[in-house]
């Protein structure tokens, strides 16, 4: 687990008083965070709760910091969300790299054959087992912005990566040694040379820390007022939050 030491320490060499972002992407071990200062890199972090997450790296990036998630936020009552559609646009022909969202009453189903019978019922095709693998971390997240983290905003990195590159998107693989490679060089296009050695957030795989990277990229946008949103203007979810991806 990352300390707070590993983001203000970063923090500190950076230079003081710009203000932070934060992206956030799911790993295996949980969650892991990247932190930018003015659009520099300036830390990163990992823990394998959400919650205690943003709640260390918000004492460093400050309670109203921008923080961007690779994760679905904001769930419909009925159909597929537009932010899904939208997206799958933006990465074609690599349709595979975004799962359709199917309606909330889906995600409250106990387990997979439930899931993918009511999705079917609701939106008249079924769920993927690799959609299905998202459930618990989805729901984690959707729970800490319900719960009040209204600063939280959902994006996806390979919307993100093909922004950065032109409107294309990236053709290699993100586990490819070529994908990492053209994904790290995008980022540090964009000013963000992600550390070599970044502390306990290092055993995070690299697509998962690049993936945070971009979400970061994301969140900075956001907080400058340049970010576009898919669907624009957003859907709402029934609590009244907006269901979209930013980028």
């Amino acid at each position: 687990m990352g300390s707070e030491n590993d983001v203000s320490d970063a923090s500190s060499a950076a230079g003081g008083g710009a203000p932070h972002v934060v992206g956030v992407d799911a790993c295996p071990a949980g969650w892991v965070a990247v932190t930018l200062r003015d659009g520099r890199f300036a830390g990163a972090d990992m823990d394998p709760a959400l919650g205690a997450l943003l709640a260390r790296v918000r004492r460093l990036a400050g309670a109203d910091a921008v923080v961007a998630v690779d994760m679905p936020l904001g769930l419909l009552e009925a159909g597929r969300r537009r932010a899904d559609e939208l997206a799958l646009g933006r990465v074609a022909p690599h349709r595979s790299r975004v799962f359709p969202i199917p309606p909330r009453l889906v995600w409250e189903e106990s387990d997979y054959d439930a899931a993918n019978e009511r999705c079917r019922r609701l939106t008249g095709s079924g769920l993927s087992r690799q959609s299905w693998g998202l459930v618990t971390k989805l729901r984690e997240a959707n729970a800490c912005r319900e719960g009040g983290e209204r600063r939280l905003y959902e994006v996806h990195p390979e919307v993100s990566f093909a922004a950065m590159n032109g409107g294309r998107p990236v053709a290699w693989s993100k586990k490819s040694w070529n994908g990492q490679a053209q994904r790290r060089r995008l980022l540090g296009e964009q000013g963000i040379a992600v550390a070599d050695e970044l502390g306990p957030a290092g055993r995070v795989p690299p697509d998962d820390v690049l993936d945070a990277a971009a979400a970061a990229w994301s969140a900075h946008r956001i907080a400058l007022g340049t970010a576009v949103s898919l669907p624009d203007p957003p859907e709402t979810a029934r609590d009244g939050l907006p269901v979209a991806i930013w980028y």
